[in-house]
């Protein structure tokens, strides 16, 4: 489990209850690192007097507030499991629902998303903004998901091995982990109203995550080949500013034979065929960039899921999936 914690002194200790039923229920072998995202109120005091308590808890305290993204991070870099579920610390996730997701992911899922279908929110700032979002990711990345907000996440840790999470990513993890190969799976899940402290998400973060969704496309479509990305807007303002040299063209051969160099077309030509000229060189620049990271890293630029070789022992086939996925 893992859990972002930012001003929840009053949540962190029922929450911990909760989660040590769920969890017992489970018969399964756990750990719950919480991450103290710079808290200003109790919390710090709580998660101690917590770990103090239970062998099972590691709690991750931040110097000062990253934000969420920085601290479910932290949390998967760790953690020791080999299966991730995320939750938030504000009691609005249903700790039951552990179990559901955990169990589709045993149906042989990567990725098990919870979908808050009957949300407790405030319709205008938080509500209608998700609906919005959600809707405009889903587009933009096609990965298809009802609720990409909802933290309560069950991933296997192998498919979030080489995601790296900034900005207000986390809520994009679903879409990195499509983009791997991952089978995702989407469940209702329960959502109750917030009983203590207050939320820190605002209409603002929109805006915000709508930025980091341009992000997110690039590098998930255009990774390894940049050029296909500027290339294409550099060779529309090319035609643009070809067809604009075109107009200049014809009203200098027509009457009234208007002056070209008094044309405010031609000059829009000129600045179109710059800019695109601009683009492209941006492109190969982005692709020399891209080309020496890849390299230097020493990866591949694919993602092997396993490798079946016929009358190959079993041990000799998992190090040979195993040497491409180092």
């Amino acid at each position: 489990m893992i859990i972002p914690i930012f001003d929840e002194q009053d949540n962190l200790l029922p929450l911990h209850e909760q989660l040590v039923h769920e969890l017992e229920l489970l018969g399964r072998t756990y750990e719950i690192v919480y991450v103290d995202d710079g808290s200003k109120d109790a919390s710090p005091s709580r998660l101690r007097q917590i770990a103090e308590s239970d062998t099972h808890v590691v709690v991750v305290q931040f110097r000062r507030n990253f934000g969420q993204t920085a601290a479910l991070q932290a949390g998967i870099d760790l953690s020791r499991g080999d299966l991730l579920v995320f939750m938030d610390g504000d009691m609005q996730n249903d700790p039951s629902d552990i179990a559901r997701l955990l169990e589709k992911i045993d149906e042989g899922n990567d990725v098990v998303s919870g979908w808050r279908k009957d949300r407790h929110d405030e319709l205008l700032r938080r509500k209608v903004p998700s609906w919005i979002a959600n809707r405009l990711i889903s587009w933009v990345t096609g990965v298809r998901l009802n609720d990409y907000g909802c933290t309560l996440k069950a991933y296997r840790r192998e498919t979030l091995a080489d995601v790296r999470l900034y900005g207000e990513m986390h809520r994009f993890m679903p879409a990195y982990a499509s983009w791997t190969g991952a089978t995702i799976a989407e469940i209702p899940v329960l959502h109750h109203a917030r009983r203590f402290g207050r939320s820190k998400y605002g209409i603002w973060r929109t805006f915000r995550v709508l930025l980091d969704l341009l992000t997110v496309k690039l590098l998930g479509s255009y990774a390894t080949k940049p050029i296909y990305f500027f290339g294409a807007f550099g060779f529309l303002l090319g035609a643009a500013a070809f067809v604009c040299a075109i107009v200049v063209l014809i009203e200098k051969l027509l009457p009234p034979y208007p002056e070209a160099h008094n044309n405010p077309l031609l000059l829009l030509a000129v600045f179109l065929a710059t800019l695109g000229v601009q683009f492209v060189l941006l492109g190969l620049l982005a692709e020399l960039i891209m080309r020496t990271y890849h390299e230097t890293r020493g990866r591949p630029t694919y993602s092997v899921r396993q490798v079946l070789v016929g009358a190959e022992p079993a041990a000799k086939a998992r190090h040979r999936a195993d040497s491409h996925r180092a």
